[in-house]
């Protein structure tokens, strides 16, 4: 892996933690989440004309990762709705990068180093410590650990799909843009049905917010697509996953939530990670 990849790798993790601190905006969060993703697929259709189409042989491939993204949609807001933030999106995150490697060995045919596989589990491990985080997890909700182990899935499974669909599309921006046009329309229709006077209320209440989250939601998965293309998806996955880490770092000097012992063996683990994975792939 590059070093300029491992840094758009990096910024995509920043503002995957952006536009997933502007979900806490208050709100119905599946309604929330809704309007995030339709802002994102408006702005998405937006660049449809400067790209080129993905290639049929991508299409069924791109058809399921956009229901496996929406799943993903309504999973994260769901489990949030059982457990704190800071708990269930570190479980979800963390347990990502191992499925992806193991997903990624299976189906691409992938093989990681020893060392780079240390550094993967290593980010793993240091992602899921933020769980334990004020000492709380003895409290987490076993249905706020069922749904964020169903959006860890959901993570994996299309972050694969994803990486398979982007080599075979021939425009690697092209499947990212269809993609992001696809299962934002797809999250914000399920939701009409479901949550439509909530997400009246966010749309009138938090337009703003809801484009800037958009953007920062495509722009990351613009970059984490390209990746997937180019580098070992496992290592993308990892590298991803310091969302979780950027995350902890806006609750702590923007939010004044305090640094723990947990987010400081979290950021330990992690930064060993990224150099072993990094400099050992």
């Amino acid at each position: 892996m590059t070093y300029d990849v491992t840094l758009l790798i990096l910024l995509a993790a920043a503002l995957h933690a952006g536009w997933n601190a502007l979900i806490k905006i208050s709100g119905d969060r599946i309604a929330v989440m809704a309007v995030v993703t339709l802002a994102g697929s408006i702005l998405s259709l937006f660049a449809l004309p400067f790209v080129d189409s993905p290639d049929p042989a991508s299409w069924p491939l791109l058809a399921l990762t956009i229901l496996i993204h929406t799943g993903y949609h309504f999973f994260l807001p769901v489990a949030y709705d059982h457990g704190d933030l800071g708990q269930v999106y570190p479980i979800a995150r963390g347990v990502a990068p191992i499925l992806v490697t193991l997903g990624a060995l299976i189906f691409a045919g992938e093989h990681v180093n020893q060392m780079a596989l240390i550094g993967i589990l290593c980010l793993a491990v240091g992602v899921m410590a933020l769980t334990f985080d004020g000492g709380k997890v003895s409290k987490i909700n076993p249905k706020a650990v069922f749904f964020a182990l169903a959006t860890g899935v959901c993570i994996a499974s299309y972050t694969v799909v994803d990486g398979l669909g982007a080599r075979q599309a021939g425009s690697i921006l092209g499947f990212a843009v269809w993609l992001t046009i696809g299962d934002g329309i797809l999250t914000f229709l399920i939701a009409l049905v479901w949550k439509r006077r909530e997400m009246f209320v966010v749309a009138k209440n938090n337009a703003l917010t809801g484009f800037a989250g958009g953007a920062m939601q495509v722009g990351a998965y613009w970059i984490i697509i390209y990746a997937l293309a180019v580098a070992p998806m496992g290592m993308v996955s990892g590298l991803r996953e310091t969302s979780v880490l950027f995350a902890a770092l806006i609750s702590t000097f923007l939010l004044k939530e305090g640094f723990g012992v947990w987010r400081f063996v979290s950021a330990c683990l992690v930064t060993f990670g990224l150099i072993v994975s990094r400099n050992r792939s």
